[in-house]
């Protein structure tokens, strides 16, 4: 059955060497730094604090951290055993097979569809949060989404994803370079940030620090904070973006449990920071329905030149996450390509050895998505793909250590913890799952529908493993019957 067929590791391993391997370890952290602290971080807090959990949001960007934290080690030592591109997707289809494969792959695709739309309506934001400062406004049809306070197509947004999408087709070491300069620069800026925003901190604002729980709303309590997990998860997808990209670092068995685990450990010291600041120098109920906290709280404390300079360099950050997402759909779509999942045209690389036909394909559609549906919406969406993936990859470290040193390479990064670890990494992102918006579930299952559809029509009668086994045996079994008939032709001459 092709659902269960397990691909070979030689198949993904041959296919992708002609990726050039060109992106090193600071090039790793800039794209996982540049995805995790980018559009969240400076458009999330103040929507949670307001809508959730209030002061108590810090605690909800925690507990994603340690969800994403469990998996994030079963990230780290996979990718040194597969350094494939389409992370997830590959790495499940030769652990568990195909069709599993397909729909980890799927749900990934979902992912970085929405994210690249949400990260530009992020920008979008931020930037109109700017021109705003500057006394410049945006004819309303060209500001907003379609149907959304009069708007028609979000400009920036589109504009943005372009350009970003421009720089990636490039190559994948000029997207590393940007992005090791911007994320150093967004990095200083939230520094900054949270430096004179402790100046204005009004101890009044953290309290209650957990307010009471309203049955009526679902905010506050613990159960406020679980609704702000399941909203802020989207934050910690950019280790992904890292594994996606697994082809074409230089030496993955070094670089690749670094830039994962590091930028976690980066993006969960800023995010605390920067979310306890913003909830210090105003009320949160202040931030119900700002897109851009950050660039506003320090607006209205009197730092106005500085929110003018954040909001440029929170438009830089979200520039180089927006690289990022690109980047690795762009090489998903590859994958599926070169497997024959989805058409072969997706998984051709142009005389440089780059995916072009996946990037165009990432750029249209994020385009149409982020440049008429809302930034609300879409933040729906994201975490859901990515809670999917993360169960597969975690149980999929069940299916790996056994194999590892026998048809697998062995790992150069452990797991701690194993058999534990792992558990619990699939255990908490289906928790933060079932505690996802009804409706981000019900789109997520009509995504998952038309995926296995997909699959059916498509993918199973055209996937290139398949036929390549089918070959394999089809061989095999000649080689047996030549066998054969050759052992009957002799004992026949024998006699």
């Amino acid at each position: 059955m092709s659902f269960t067929k397990r691909a070979e590791f030689e198949t993904y391993s041959k296919k992708d060497k002609k990726l050039g391997q060109t992106l090193g370890v600071r090039d790793f952290l800039a794209l996982g730094v540049g995805t995790i602290i980018s559009t969240s971080i400076f458009t999330l807090p103040g929507v949670v604090a307001a809508e959730y959990a209030g002061p108590a949001v810090v605690f909800s960007f925690l507990i994603a951290a340690i969800v994403a934290g469990l998996v994030a080690f079963a990230y780290a030592e996979m990718s040194t055993v597969m350094p494939f591109a389409g992370s997830a997707y590959s790495w499940i289809s030769v652990l568990f097979g195909e069709g599993f494969g397909w729909v980890a792959g799927w749900a990934l695709l979902a992912e970085y569809f929405i994210a690249v739309a949400f990260v530009g309506s992020g920008f979008s934001a931020t930037f109109k949060s700017l021109l705003a400062q500057l006394n410049i406004t945006l004819p309303t049809a060209l500001a907003n989404p379609f149907g959304t306070n009069g708007g028609i197509v979000d400009l920036i947004s589109l504009v943005i994803i372009v350009v970003s999408a421009l720089v990636v087709w490039r190559g994948a070491n000029d997207a590393g370079l940007v992005g090791q300069v911007l994320v150093v620069l967004k990095v200083l800026a939230i520094v900054t940030f949270v430096v004179v925003g402790i100046t204005v901190i009004k101890p009044q604002n953290y309290v209650p620090f957990v307010p009471a729980h309203n049955p009526k709303t679902g905010f506050g309590g613990f159960s406020g904070i679980i609704s702000g997990v399941s909203m802020i998860f989207l934050a910690y997808i950019g280790f992904d973006s890292i594994a996606a990209n697994a082809a074409e670092a230089k030496n993955p068995k070094r670089t690749m449990p670094i830039g994962i685990l590091g930028s976690l450990v980066i993006a969960v010291v800023l995010f605390s920071a920067v979310t306890l600041v913003l909830v210090g120098m105003h009320p949160y109920s202040a931030y119900a329905g700002n897109a851009a906290p950050v660039s506003w709280a320090l607006a209205e404390a009197g730092f106005s030149k500085l929110s003018v300079v954040v909001s440029v360099v929170a438009d830089a950050g979200m520039f180089v996450a927006l690289l990022g997402m690109i980047l690795a759909g762009s090489r998903l779509l590859y994958a599926f390509g070169r497997d024959g999942m989805l058409p072969p045209a997706l998984g051709k690389l142009d005389k440089r050895g780059l995916p072009t036909n996946g990037l165009i394909t990432v750029t249209v559609v994020a385009v149409i998505v982020g440049a008429f549906f809302p930034f609300a919406f879409l933040a729906q969406l994201i975490s859901a793909g990515t809670l999917i993936a993360f169960i597969f990859v975690s149980l999929g470290m069940f299916a790996l250590r056994p194999r590892e040193g026998k048809d697998l390479p062995e790992a150069s990064y452990k797991m701690p913890f194993y058999p534990v670890m792992p558990a619990l990494g699939a255990i908490g992102s289906a928790f933060v799952f079932e505690n996802l918006d009804s409706l981000a579930k019900l789109y997520a299952s009509l995504w998952f529908i038309l995926g296995i559809i997909i699959y059916a029509i498509y993918g199973s009668k055209h996937s290139k493993r398949i036929q390549a086994a089918e070959i394999k045996t089809a061989e095999k079994a000649q080689s047996v019957a030549t066998v054969a008939s050759s052992d009957a032709n002799v004992e026949t001459l024998s006699r």
